[in-house]
Parts: C-alpha cells; structure tokens; sequence
C-alpha cells in the first residue's frame, strides 16, 4: 500500500510500532484480536486496526502539498479537512482558511474568491453545485482534490444504479458533508432518498407496501429526497449506498431489511428486479475499524477510551460499539485526562461533556483503547502516556513493546 508523506508530528512511537509488529505478523489481516501491553499497574487493550485510513492520509498529504507548493497565495479548505480538531487547528495554523462549516453554513462568501485562490476539497468530497461555483470562477478543482476514493466509489455505484433505473437509497446523516455530496452525486443519476437509521428504513418500508399515505411519506422525508421524488414510482425499484463511516452493520442490516420487504411485496422469484445487491459500498476501513471494535468486545476490561474529534460519525459509531459492554470515554485528546478520578468525556446520546470518574481502584486495570479513521495517532500515545503517568509508572515503553 502506498506511503504518504505526512508531517513527522503525526506519527508516534508507540503506536506506530504497535501497528508495524501487527502488520508483520498478520499482513493479510485475518487476526482481528487486540494487541496487550502490559504494564503491570495497568494493560491497555489496543484495537488492531484503527487510526488514520488511506484516505485521511492522502487528503493530509495533499493538503500540507498545497502549502509548499503556494507559498504566496491564498489557501482555502471547503469544510474541515477531517473531523479532527488538532488537524484542522494546524491547517489553519498555516494558514489555511475553511469556507464553510460541517453544516455547509458560509463562512467565507464565494464572492470574495478570485481564480488565483488555491481551494482543498475535503475527504468527504462535495457537491456537484458547489464544484460548478468554483469553476465558474476559475478555481482549479483537481489538483487539490482529496476525495477519498471510496466515497468516490460510493458515487461510481449510484451511477451505476441510475443508468439501470433504480433509486438510491443512502444510509447516511442528512447534514454530513459526505452524505451532502453522495445526494448531490446521486440525485445527478436518478431519484434519491436519504435515511438515517432502522427507523427510517421502516417508514420505507411502510410506503412500499402501501402501509402508509403518500403526504405522510412526503411530510418526513421533505428534506431529505430529490426534487420530483414520486413514492408511489420510484420505490418499485431501489439500490442501498453508505455514507463510508455508518456502522456497517447497520448499513447491511437496513439493506437485508429491504430485501425482505421487497420479497413481500414482489415475491422472491422477482428480487432482483426491484432491489440491487450494494455490499461492495462498504468501505474497507470502517470495516476493519468496526470488527476490530467487536474484538475488543470479546475481553474482558475495566473500561474504555474512544479517542477522536466529537463530530466524526466513524468514531461515534465506535463508540456505540464499546458502551454496550464497557464503561466508555469519548475524548478528543490527552487534556480531557484532569487526574485519576477525574476525566471529561464526550456524550453522545446528550451532545454534551460531562465530568466523570475515571480510573478504579484496583492492583491492575484493563484499559481498551481505539480511535477514529481522522485521529492522529500521536494523540492516541499522548493518552497512553498520561495514564501511565497519573499511575506513575515507569516501566520503559520499548520494553513493553
């Protein structure tokens, strides 16, 4: 796989040789169990895959290329690089400017872009409207275009589905910037239909079987279809896509849902005229991201530490994971670590952060540890070290390892 070239900062010496032992031990990645360290006072349970994915690191290699290359212009970024607040503080750090927020509100008027500006697309990639606007102005959309290349398959498969007359379904949330840009990609192709969860795949499911009226239908879903979007033909015959960092699981549940509404409704004999088969969406990362998760979940722990930006959907749905067996922490670095008994995590049922305890007491606490596609995993380091230090130990690192 390729190597990128991201700044030293980002990498670490515990994790990185982490990750080089479990990689050279199992190249092929059918292993998914976690990697112990044990400290004695302490063992973290570190998840075997987990961290900046290809596609993270390709749109931060190309984002610090866009500073060396253009010292005297302006630099500006659509929306954040990744769901990273230590990323993307150090982009604006050098100088780079966001147009808009997560939420695609303007920060900057596009007015006051000129065809000299250098503009970043993000990982999540954007809108067909917004790459029209900055070629009318001009703008170069290519050379700094760091859209992961498995959304861009998502975006390949929908059209693929538009020329054989399905419409897309999208399991994504309505206001992620790759959900957005999936809409607006797919709704190019065909009619197209944004739904959040199980529940949302069940009111669906409820129109195609004629279990529920059309304005009703139209009433939940008004923000979330294609223009024109008629219930009554368009759901004869459908195809389900992801936003890339979705559980997985609830992607291939919703679509196997689906399928069997499809059954119902149509008759096994006629399938495969009326629902696509979509697994190949799933994005390999989030995939090992989430199994890795579930491995986890298979010791035993005193806890968990989730560690990422708190708008970052692939860290959330880790976190989902995790709390159903562990108390859980969701933190974005380090700092929210105010002493053994205390720690300020990230809820993400409230969208708030509380206070809470943190470490027991006991001869040997079981930590497991993981982090989100968009984290460094320096930080994840930092966070092992500032356990290890309110534990004062000082076992050598390099030995445990």
């Amino acid at each position: 796989m390729k190597q990128f070239d991201i700044p030293e900062f980002y990498r670490s010496p515990i994790i990185s040789r982490v990750k080089a032992k479990r990689k050279a031990e199992d190249p092929r990645k059918k292993d998914f169990s976690p990697t112990i360290l044990n400290f004695g006072k302490v063992e973290f349970l570190i998840a075997r895959h987990f961290g900046f994915c290809y596609g993270v690191e390709n749109a931060i290699e190309i984002s610090y290329k866009s500073l060396l290359e253009n010292p005297s212009k302006r630099i500006f970024l659509l929306s954040q690089m990744i769901h990273n607040p230590d990323v993307n503080a150090d982009l604006v750090s050098n100088g780079i400017q966001f147009i808009q927020d997560t939420d695609g509100s303007q920060l900057i008027p596009w007015d006051e872009l000129t065809s000299e500006d250098i503009v970043i697309i993000p990982a999540f990639g954007t809108t067909l409207e917004i790459e029209e606007i900055l070629r009318s102005k001009g703008i170069n959309t290519e050379s700094y275009n760091t859209t992961c290349p498995f959304v861009e398959k998502v975006w390949n498969r929908s059209e693929k589905l538009g020329s054989d007359d399905h419409t897309i379904i999208i399991h994504g949330k309505y206001n992620h910037e790759e959900t957005r840009a999936t809409f607006s990609h797919a709704n190019k192709n065909a009619p197209s239909l944004i739904i959040k969860d199980m529940k949302e795949a069940q009111l669906l499911a409820q129109m195609i079987l004629g279990e529920m009226d059309k304005g009703t239908f139209e009433a939940h879903f008004k923000e979330k279809m294609s223009s024109g979007f008629d219930a009554d033909v368009h759901l004869s015959k459908i195809g389900i896509v992801n936003q890339t960092t979705m559980l997985a699981s609830e992607t291939q549940e919703i679509t196997d849902y689906l399928r069997e509404v499809m059954i119902k409704k149509y008759g096994e004999g006629n399938l495969k005229e009326h629902i696509a088969d979509t697994r190949d969406t799933l994005c390999y990362a989030t995939n090992d991201n989430q199994t890795s998760t579930l491995g986890l979940m298979e010791n035993q722990a005193d806890l968990a530490v989730v560690v990422g930006g708190y708008n970052s959907s692939n860290t959330t749905h880790l976190v989902e994971l995790l709390e159903q067996k562990f108390p859980t922490y969701f933190i974005r670095s380090a700092n929210e670590i105010h002493g053994k008994d205390k720690i300020h995590s990230f809820d993400i049922h409230s969208k708030s952060i509380s206070e809470l305890p943190f470490l027991p007491e006991k001869e040997t606490i079981r930590i497991a540890i993981t982090s989100g596609a968009s984290c460094p995993d320096a930080i994840v380091d930092g966070v092992i070290k500032r356990i290890l230090d309110l534990l004062e130990i000082e076992k050598p690192i390099e030995e445990v390892i």
